[in-house]
């Protein structure tokens, strides 16, 4: 039986087909990372003028909580919150909505190759107001932590009355004043009244000092806030030396934050900024302009991906400006307001009991220290840390000063008896998720 003849040639053909072969699938997998990589630089084809071009974008990365808002471009319906967009480089105004919230809008200049950010957080345009004391409140004051709530009662029984402490982190919420969730640290049944005193915070928020009056003058207590003071410890004798530790305790606290800016940054805050509190990470800083001067950028190079269309950098003398320490991004809040006077400011007497009220700040931090709370002209305002997108969150009756946000961010305190003289104010909740 013969053997079939093969074809002259044929193995050379078979081995140039299989070379021929993987140097193809070899340049389509070239290709193929190529374009995933020209895509992930931002690389898209449009059409412009009815012809196809690759054009390198901008990615603008878009959150929002509660998600699944509608996200417009220049007005225009285009995708929806958590994602990500691709942009040709230029400047877009944003806008992000979602029903039964206030819009949230800003404007961008998109780079090329360069990532942004729009994060909304969005508030209720119905807030839900609750109340959460039954008995009235003559003032309330809120911690160095910002967890804890000291307030006066007086409209009970002796037994009842007096100061209590609110830990705003506990569980047992709404019904506060004279149940569980708050904590009765003195009381009417001795010779002073505890209801009517004068309160002030330790540094540390463990302790408060009482200014109780008499007919002879003031008597000054020491209480610790973690239970009730059978025997309250009288400090009147050494009144002054606790006021004068308390104090030397913030100014060390103070100059320890300023020292850990760096030294070209501490030297311009100590001659233009009026410092009026610090995120409770300590990388912002709230202030107002002591003078007017221009802020030199001080971290080079500049970060890639921040909104540079919000920032300010001409310090005007009054105005109210916000400092990113980490991405030196320094930004104009509100334009020129009266001078403040803060404990933080060495010529003001905030630290005293009697001058505390005298010294609040219609700006305070709120818990995600992206934003503030501007209360003024009896509103509650809410802004962003760049100055934009300004919300009235609450515009009833409250009393002023007392305004203070919940740890987490979730609801306002307010004290307030909806202007009805007849009745002492309380305190509500304004909800805000």
């Amino acid at each position: 039986m013969k053997t079939p003849a093969i074809p002259d040639g044929h193995p050379q053909r078979s081995v140039k087909k299989q070379i021929f072969l993987s140097v193809m699938v070899l340049l389509l997998l070239l290709s193929a990372t190529l374009l995933v990589i020209m895509y992930g630089k931002g690389y898209r084809i449009f059409v412009q003028q009815g012809e196809p071009k690759v054009t390198k974008t901008g990615i603008l990365n878009l959150t929002s909580s509660p998600t699944g808002a509608q996200v417009y471009v220049n007005d225009h319906p285009t995708t929806t919150t958590n994602g990500s967009i691709n942009l040709t480089p230029g400047k877009y105004k944003i806008k992000i909505a979602k029903e039964g919230y206030y819009d949230w809008q800003k404007d961008f200049d998109i780079k090329r190759e360069v990532v942004s950010d729009a994060e909304a957080t969005f508030f209720p345009k119905a807030p839900t107001l609750q109340s959460i004391s039954t008995f009235g409140i003559q003032s309330v004051f809120i911690d160095p932590t910002g967890t804890k709530l000291a307030f006066n009662i007086a409209s009970n029984s002796a037994r009842k009355n007096g100061i209590y402490i609110f830990d705003m982190t506990a569980r047992n919420f709404p019904v506060l004043a004279g149940q569980s969730s708050a904590t009765q640290i003195a009381d009417d049944t001795g010779v002073d009244q505890f209801s009517k005193a004068k309160l002030n915070w330790s540094p540390d928020g463990k302790q408060i000092m009482a200014t109780v009056a008499g007919p002879t003058g003031n008597t000054y207590y020491l209480l610790n806030t973690d239970g009730l003071n059978q025997t309250p410890q009288d400090i009147t004798a050494i009144y002054t030396a606790t006021l004068e530790d308390w104090k030397l305790q913030r100014d060390d606290k103070e100059a320890a934050r300023l020292k850990s800016l760096k030294p070209n940054v501490q030297t311009f805050a100590k001659d233009n900024f009026r410092i009026l509190s610090w995120t409770a990470d300590d990388n912002k800083i709230l202030y107002q302009a002591s003078h007017s001067a221009e802020m030199p950028v001080f971290k080079k190079p500049r970060l890639i991906g921040n909104n540079h269309l919000y920032e300010r950098r001409d310090l005007k003398e009054g105005a109210i400006y916000s400092y990113n320490i980490k991405e030196d991004y320094n930004s104009r809040i509100i334009d020129t307001i009266d001078t403040l006077c803060t404990m933080y400011d060495p010529e003001c007497s905030c630290s005293e009991p009697d001058s505390q009220e005298k010294c609040t700040v219609p700006f305070t931090w709120f818990p995600d220290s992206t934003h503030l709370l501007y209360v003024h002209e009896q509103k509650i305002d809410v802004v962003e840390d760049d100055g934009s997108n300004l919300t009235t969150l609450y515009a009833g009756p409250f009393v002023d000063n007392y305004v203070f946000p919940w740890p987490d961010g979730s609801k306002l305190v307010i004290l307030t008896n909806f202007n009805n003289a007849n009745v002492p104010p309380t305190l509500y909740s304004i909800g805000l998720k």
